[in-house]
């Protein structure tokens, strides 16, 4: 309801109040869009911008207002606090507010005419119609003086497809014609009113038939394109590849997680082996996790307000925070330099930064160029989009005699980068041929190729039913360095697997060396040794240790990490490497030793209800790396034993903390259900 014209605030009320009576309960939206919009969200005192009606009602003392950062509704009345409060971060999900009104056989009455986006949302949403997906908005809340960073779920459509536009007219006139919405006039013009129920049902018997009834699309009788290419790649890569070749073919692309450029070398690197490749739409939840947009950077450039052009994504791919926000415009110095990013140590390098779960903008350069922009103004342009994508894994499978499976991993969404980890994808393209020539295998083999952590989550999370037959798995990441090779054990650390490994590696290279789960380098591994899974994952790479000062190596996240600083021979050595481990492993015992943990009956043992590694940027858990790195090992430490296995007091022992400080952690999770 927005204003009401020619009517007072009190007078509106008292007509409600007239129709509603003592037991009914108003509700009237306060939307804000504050975490969309990059503000900060307070339910007390964040203003709504549905106009002074629903201002009036959400000042009233007596009025309760939803936690929602976008689509707040406030309500007075008996059911007042039944409707709004403890709804869920899901803007249109089972625990909302619109999930409570069609409970609560509510009634919609639109005092404009034409029926609420909002409503028509909620049961596309229960319809899971193709053209809207879940999206993230990460923010912070305030709330009695208190800053919390928090994240809101709404489910919303490709503002970049005039496709995907609501188009709701004849919704309304079904309606109307069925006599199931009442069309009356006010003062004000059109009134509508319709009840939930009704509504509901119409909608979801309609969508059945017609799936594209409620968009533009469905006005020219066609379905929405939900995917489109926005860029193409010529890639010349020869069948039979050597690993150098596909390095040389892929590495400048811009493999960000879900884009072109990462298609592009998917589909290249399937022309090297059988591959099936796996799609995950944009917005599937994955556990705890969400599957994002596909982004798209065009162009981005910094130039002086002369025209001199001092930084252009055409000429690195590493010059624009990879999933930044568009913009467009003149900007100060003194903001531009809050979002430039340079490497911390290497003066000439250009760093790799993602913001793949925030909304901001950002570019890129070298410590040198940033330290010589002198003038007052700037302009930045960065012409980017968010549209529906698929997240994509590439799984090559080599049989053996038995089910029992071993995984080995790596990633391919690091854009203009060789060492990591398009290393580790191309010694694994290169393990898997050798073991496809082989025919006296006992395990299984498979290798996946996915988008760093949430491919992992994604793909585990389809593939519940296949983790009992993971016996082992083996990351590969890094591997074309000029170092000795690295193994980090699994989380349990005294598997059967370990011992093969770290057996084959001592007798491969005297020099490789061994470090527990999450002391040397996090990747996806974590994901496979995770609460829920428990696959025991190793990870293999050539990195320095942490005591070096350029752990984990000098060119780590930047455009020096380039084909200058490869190791072909290094890489090489790695295939031999984890051929004898596998060698190894094939050669045990068929008998897995079982991890050793223990339950204490006389204390509590909080129990995860979540599987894999949380995703902590939806629930606003965040420990910055960078700025608080003992303090983020430790959080993670303690979420890997939430298992229904420890007791508090053996965490806190495991992980050198107190019990007070696992009771926090503890108390967090539990506020957001994901801990019993």
């Amino acid at each position: 309801a927005g204003e009401i014209k020619g009517r007072l605030p009190a007078e509106v009320w008292a007509a409600f109040q007239e129709v509603i009576g003592p037991e009914g309960t108003l509700c009237v939206p306060t939307f804000t869009h504050s975490f969309s919009q990059g503000q900060i969200y307070d339910p007390d005192q964040t203003a709504g911008v549905q106009g002074p009606w629903s201002e009036w009602v959400r000042q009233r003392p007596d009025a309760q207002r939803s936690r929602d950062p976008l689509f707040s509704v406030t309500a007075v009345g008996a059911r007042a606090g039944e409707l709004t409060q403890a709804v869920s971060l899901e803007c249109f999900g089972p625990e909302s507010f619109w999930a409570r009104l069609e409970a609560a056989n509510g009634f919609v009455c639109a005092l404009e005419g034409g029926l609420p986006e909002a409503v028509v949302t909620y049961f596309e949403k229960k319809a899971r119609v193709s053209y809207r997906f879940d999206k993230l908005f990460p923010g912070s809340f305030s709330e009695q003086g208190i800053l919390r960073k928090g994240a809101v779920l709404s489910f919303v459509r490709d503002a970049n497809e005039a496709d995907t536009e609501p188009s709701l007219d004849p919704l309304q006139e079904r309606l109307l014609a069925k006599g199931l919405a009442r069309l009356g006039m006010g003062d004000s013009g059109a009134i509508l009113g319709v009840s939930m129920t009704e509504l509901g049902a119409e909608i979801e018997s309609t969508l059945a038939v017609e799936p594209a009834f409620l968009i533009a699309a469905g006005r020219h009788g066609r379905q929405a394109r939900l995917e489109r290419k926005a860029r193409e790649f010529a890639l010349n890569l020869p069948v039979e590849a050597s690993m150098r070749e596909m390095v040389e073919a892929l590495w400048r692309l811009p493999r960000d997680i879900l884009s072109d450029g990462y298609d592009a070398a998917l589909e290249a690197l399937a022309g090297q082996m059988p591959m099936t490749i796996h799609r995950y739409p944009t917005g599937m939840q994955a556990w705890t996790w969400v599957v994002p947009e596909k982004w798209t950077c065009h162009e981005a450039r910094l130039e002086t307000l002369a025209g001199e052009v001092l930084i252009d994504y055409a000429a690195d791919p590493l010059h624009v925070v990879s999933y930044s926000l568009p913009r467009d415009g003149v900007v100060t110095r003194e903001e531009l330099l809050k979002h430039l990013h340079v490497h911390p140590f290497l003066p000439e390098a250009v760093p790799f930064m993602f913001k793949y779960y925030e909304r901001d903008w950002g570019l890129c350069c070298s410590q040198r160029l940033r330290d010589s922009l002198e003038d007052e103004t700037y302009r930045v342009t960065i012409r980017s989009d968010f549209t529906q994508g698929s997240l994509k894994v590439g799984e090559v499978l080599v049989p053996g005699r038995s089910e029992d499976c071993v995984v080995l991993c790596a990633h391919l969404c690091h854009p203009g980068q060789v060492a990591d980890d398009l290393s580790g994808v191309v010694a694994g393209l290169e393990i898997m041929r050798a073991l496809s020539r082989r025919t006296d295998l006992h395990h299984t083999y498979r290798l996946l190729i996915l988008p760093e952590t949430i491919g992992s989550v994604a793909w585990l999370s389809q593939n519940e039913a296949l983790i009992p037959q993971m016996k082992a798995g083996l990351f590969l990441e890094m591997v074309s360095l000029p170092n000795p090779p690295a193994l980090q054990l699994s989380f349990a650390g005294d598997t059967l697997v370990d011992r093969c490994f770290t057996t084959a590696m001592q007798a491969h290279d005297p020099a490789g060396w061994t470090g527990a789960f999450r002391t040397l380098i996090g990747n996806d591994e974590r994901q496979f040794n995770a609460p829920g899974v428990r696959v025991p994952m190793l990870s293999l790479s050539r990195i320095l240790p942490r005591t070096d000062a350029h752990w984990p190596y000098p060119q780590y996240h930047s455009n020096a990490d380039n084909l200058d600083h490869a190791s072909w021979s290094n890489l090489e050595d790695t295939v031999t490497l984890v051929l004898k481990m596998l060698d190894a492993l094939e050669a045990a015992p068929r008998s897995e030793m079982p991890v050793q943990t223990h339950k204490d009956g006389t204390e509590a043992v909080p129990l995860n209800l979540f599987k894999g590694e949380v995703f902590c940027s939806r629930y606003g858990l965040h420990i910055d790396f960078s700025t608080n790195p003992e303090g983020n090992r430790a959080f993670f430490n303690i979420l890997y034993l939430i298992d229904g296995q420890h007791s508090v007091t053996q965490i806190a022992e495991r992980c050198g903390v107190s019990v007070t400080a696992v009771e926090g952690v503890l108390a967090e999770l539990a506020r957001h259900r994901l801990v019993a």
